[in-house]
């Protein structure tokens, strides 16, 4: 009986503990933390032995596959080990892929995977076609294959979970953008980050497509030194000889159809998201599906919560959620994608953020800059608009809300961590959005 190995209690690890019961091996589980209750339970309704605060090198040596949990790097000690003795240390997603034959889009990139993951599925299923969605969002990709039998999978994949794959090909690959992120885990190095992402395409043959944006810098880079074995599919702002889809007169065109729709009549906002929008058609088109029954559905794709997400709107200002934006060049995104003026609710845990490449839009559409929390310093010295500093939520939104006027934006746009004032981003963005929606209340009844 084939030895599965664990490492990591966290739903990557958990849903390949679940695939390999299912497959009847013999498996075990063991993470250094402490396991969280749902997925202890999870386990032990599977008879699936664990272990929780500690390692048992001893067995992951006995083990014929080790599944590595992504968020575990590849430089600690026991992976080091297991690796030096010729074992062979796999991510949970390189681990499904080999159980089973369905189709798979995975989605990858710096920012927008989760949007652009999401509009894929919601196209697809609009579609008719019988797929599911996981990866780094929702399910895990193994817990779906141990589960049920889907026809297809569409995945978002970060560049941890690329890391350690060996075989897995997606059908589809749609690499969005590379900015900097997660260098440490990278030598601090753009270059090996990059080289990460484009893991993506690496087992791709001609059969297989790889959508990509023409207009990424670094992408552009890496294409120049990658041997890309797939059909290259291209998307752009602007139609360029190279493009298969681009954007003209805001109208969403693909080379093989022409103009498909006006991306003023979806709900999402940005030029981001414009390109986010065109990956997503060409990994549609690509994967094969009805694009007559799937382009109605771009109208009915609701906005990602946190993420550019419209709050409310009041006496001809609009509140825009944007509470995920926890770095620079997402912020830089959001400022870019809507029309001024803006008042900027922004702070919170810095970490180094260099905020030069925000200043000429702050400078073009910002009319002031609320801070939320103590980091106000930085935003003062950085740029030359009015900066107000405020502790609480509903304190920041009265103050963006003095400061506005018809036609006006208010943006929670932080380009901080949340961790002063909020247990996460999540938290930060639902107490925007409660604050937002009891001061409309409140000067409904004024």
């Amino acid at each position: 009986m084939s030895k599965t190995a664990i490492l990591g209690g966290g739903e990557s690890g958990v849903g390949a503990a679940i695939l390999a019961k299912k497959l009847d091996q013999e498996v075990w589980l063991s993470d250094a933390g402490k396991i969280k209750e749902n997925y202890k339970n999870e386990l032990n309704e599977y008879a699936i032995p664990f272990e929780e605060g500690t390692h048992s090198i001893e067995k992951f040596f006995e083990a014929d596959v080790i599944v590595k949990s992504p968020g575990i790097p590849g430089t600690i000690p026991i992976i080091q080990q297991l690796k030096a003795a010729g074992k062979s240390v796999i991510s949970e997603i390189e681990y499904a892929s080999r159980y089973t034959n369905a189709r798979i889009i995975g989605i990858t990139g710096s920012n927008g995977k989760t949007t652009t993951t999401s509009l894929i599925y919601h196209l697809l299923l609009a579609a008719g076609e019988d797929v599911g969605l996981g990866g780094n969002i929702g399910q895990s990709f193994a817990l779906q294959v141990a589960l049920g039998k889907k026809s297809g999978y569409v995945l978002e994949i970060s560049s941890f979970q690329l890391d350690d794959i060996e075989t897995f090909r997606p059908d589809v690959a749609v690499l969005l953008n590379i900015t900097p992120d997660h260098l440490d885990r990278y030598g601090y190095s753009l270059d090996n980050y990059a080289a990460a992402k484009f893991r993506i395409t690496e087992n791709q043959t001609m059969q297989n497509d790889f959508v990509w944006c023409l207009e990424d810098e670094q992408s552009l880079r890496m294409m120049e030194k990658t041997q890309i074995n797939a059909r290259k599919l291209g998307f752009s702002l602007k139609k360029t000889p190279e493009s298969a889809a681009w954007l003209e007169n805001d109208w969403l065109n693909l080379a093989s159809t022409g103009p498909l729709l006006d991306f003023r009549e979806m709900r999402l906002l940005g030029k981001h998201n414009q390109l986010n929008t065109l990956a997503a058609l060409l990994a549609v088109e690509a994967y094969g599906a009805d694009l007559s029954a799937a382009i109605p559905a771009l109208r009915t794709f609701q906005p990602i919560e946190h993420r550019l997400e419209p709050a409310g709107e009041w006496g001809g200002v609009r509140y825009i959620n944007d509470s995920k934006a926890t770095n620079v060049d997402s912020v830089f995104y959001a400022l870019e994608g809507l029309a001024g003026p803006i008042v900027w609710i922004a702070g919170g845990v810095d970490k180094g953020n260099d905020y030069t490449p925000l200043m000429p839009l702050v400078a073009e559409k910002v009319k002031a800059i609320v801070v939320l929390g103590e980091k106000k310093e930085k935003f003062l010295k950085d740029f030359d608009k009015p900066v107000y500093q405020e502790m609480s939520m509903k304190a920041a939104l009265t103050m963006a809300q003095n400061l506005s006027q018809s036609g006006d934006t208010v943006l929670l746009s932080p380009a901080c961590a949340s961790f002063d004032l909020f247990a996460n981003y999540e938290d930060r963005g639902k107490q925007f959005k409660a604050a937002v929606e009891e001061m409309i209340q409140k000067l409904k009844e004024a």
